[in-house]
């Protein structure tokens, strides 16, 4: 049995040890915002908080991460309060979504070592592979994240989790649903 902590709770997998920790994530905790991209460790959609690094799940077994303490996109702030969570949206970077939960995990790292990045330690950090190449919009997001921390910059709160598409159609008008099309 392999024990170690996620999002501060400690927890047992009966699974062998040699399970790669994102399938442990996903399919025994149910923690599906850690996403399986491309298994070798190259796209980054899997990456999580491991004692404070930016890990890619796929290429860690739960064995090797025995004792522990792992963070997911699911304990960074779930009301979606985190300044990277706040400037994300507010600059609109994400478009598929896919990698995002990656990308904001392996910068929520970076963020804890400095919350004043230059362009370099953002692109030596954020090795993510994001196939809609969001990669301008990301580098301000993280920067103006940073911002948010340092108290320098603020952005309007995302509508929070659970809202209905209704609700959030009212608070973000972009999400509004289409009107239906007459019929010819």
């Amino acid at each position: 049995m392999t024990r170690f902590t996620v999002n501060d709770r400690p927890v047992q997998y009966r699974m062998d040890p040699e399970t790669p920790l994102l399938w442990a994530l996903r399919d025994a905790s149910n923690l599906t915002g850690t996403k399986y991209g491309c298994g070798t460790g190259d796209c980054g959609a899997c990456t999580v908080d491991i004692d404070g690094e930016a890990v890619r799940s796929c290429q860690v077994t739960i064995g090797k991460t025995e004792g522990r303490f792992v963070t997911t996109i699911e304990a960074l702030s779930p009301d979606r309060g985190h300044p990277l969570q706040q400037a994300f949206a507010a600059d609109n970077v994400s478009q598929c979504g896919y990698c995002i939960p990656g990308m904001i995990m392996a910068a929520s790292v970076l963020l804890r070592r400095t919350n004043d990045p230059s362009d370099e330690e953002i692109d030596g950090a954020i090795t993510n592979i994001c196939r809609c190449g969001i990669y301008p919009r990301l580098r301000g997001a993280i920067k103006r994240a940073g911002r948010i921390m340092r108290g320098e910059d603020q952005v309007a709160a995302a509508p929070p989790p659970g809202i209905t598409p209704e609700d959030a159609a009212r608070t973000v008008p972009a999400l509004g649903r289409p009107t239906a099309q007459p019929k010819r």
